[in-house]
């Protein structure tokens, strides 16, 4: 007899031959045909400029935390609606535990709004704006070849 342990390691050490048999299978079917288009970096079909090792600013990682947070907050949310919903526990506790849980509710929502009003506020939530600069080439052209061609152009339409 195995104990429930027992059964939980076994689907653990099932679940990673599994992988490994599939990752296995898969190395010996699929085509080997290496290139440098294949091997250079994908940026969502366009052509890549630079390193990929950026440093991005901090606020990117606090808005995510942010976001992490009242999401898990959301989790606490639904098992009380689920429960709060119910009229068999509504009439079971003659409605006595029902609005002590309503009351709670609207306790820890006006926390969050607290916390929401806190970081907005302090500016957390404010995104960055790049700033656009014009591009800088060495063109042995003058500019006003340029506005007089986009000057025919437009007339002839």
């Amino acid at each position: 007899m195995l104990s429930e342990f027992g059964k939980v390691l076994i689907f653990i050490v099932g679940a990673v031959l599994f992988l490994l048999i599939s990752l296995g299978i898969a190395t010996l079917l699929r085509p080997k045909k290496p290139n440098p288009e294949k091997l250079s970096t994908y940026e969502c079909g366009e052509a890549t400029i630079g390193s990929a090792w950026l440093n991005f600013p901090i606020r990117y990682y606090v808005i995510a935390l942010i976001f992490l947070i009242f999401d898990v907050e959301i989790i606490f949310l639904f098992p009380w609606s689920i429960v709060f919903g119910k009229k068999e526990y509504f009439d079971a506790t003659q409605g006595s535990w029902t609005w002590l849980a309503l009351g709670e509710m609207f306790v820890f929502i006006a926390i969050l709004a607290l916390g929401l009003a806190y970081v907005w506020v302090k500016g957390y939530l404010d995104w960055e704006k790049p700033t656009p600069t014009k591009p800088l080439i060495n063109n042995p052209l003058p500019d006003t070849i340029y506005q007089e061609f986009n000057e025919k152009q437009l007339a002839k339409k």
